[in-house]
């Protein structure tokens, strides 16, 4: 574990790769970088060295679905509440509202377009 963080990478399984990334394009504004790798598609959140990132993922043991363990959470860089008005017109729902954090931001929690419990996080 690093010294430093210690979420290092994160995936984001997709049964609709395409349908699953243009999600994600769709409701943070950015275009995220297409990379195969054997028999996995992965499309990489953007982000700058030293950084923590990770990928929507297809194919190899990746699958996809509403989970009530692990939760990743995206940052969405102060915009919140525009990322969630963005989520049910690119294919996703809200499961969980925005939550104030006092101090800390607020989150919610969304149903992506593939079924995935995802954590949105802004301060």
């Amino acid at each position: 574990m690093s010294a430093n963080n210690t979420i290092s990478w994160f995936e984001i399984p997709a049964n609709d790769f395409d349908r699953a990334v243009g999600f994600y394009e769709k409701i943070f504004g950015k275009t995220l970088k297409r990379e195969t790798f054997g028999p996995v598609q992965m499309a990489v959140f953007p982000y700058q060295q030293p950084g923590i990132s990770g990928a929507v993922v297809q194919g190899g043991p990746y699958q996809p679905g509403e989970t009530k363990g692990t939760v990743i959470y995206l940052d969405c860089d102060g915009q919140l509440d525009q990322v969630l008005g963005r989520v049910k017109g690119a294919g996703g729902s809200v499961a969980f509202p925005k939550t104030e954090l006092p101090g800390m931001g607020a989150y919610a929690h969304i149903l992506d377009s593939e079924g995935n419990r995802v954590g949105l996080h802004s301060i």
